[in-house]
């Protein structure tokens, strides 16, 4: 099952706009309705993937089709 990648953009816009509000000292930001509803989706899509992704590696570690690797140093006739 191969995802699809991720479009990450209005968070780090969201991250950036935080950074530049903290340097510049402001005591709020404000987000217009747009971009406050792409800012919504993408972490919904994000915590859904990464909820997603939790559940097939849980689903892999109990489901017992753990692979047993044997390696053998040395020839098989010593007895070392």
């Amino acid at each position: 099952m191969q995802n699809e990648p991720l479009n990450t953009a209005p968070i780090q816009q969201f991250i950036n706009q935080v950074k530049s509000a903290d340097a510049s000292k402001q005591r709020e930001i404000r987000l217009d309705i747009e971009s406050a509803k792409r800012l919504s989706f993408t972490l919904g899509e994000v915590i859904t993937r990464l909820n997603g992704d939790l559940e097939a590696i849980l689903a892999k570690k109990y489901s017992g089709d753990d692979e047993v690797i044997q390696v053998n140093i040395g020839s098989t006739k010593s007895n070392w």
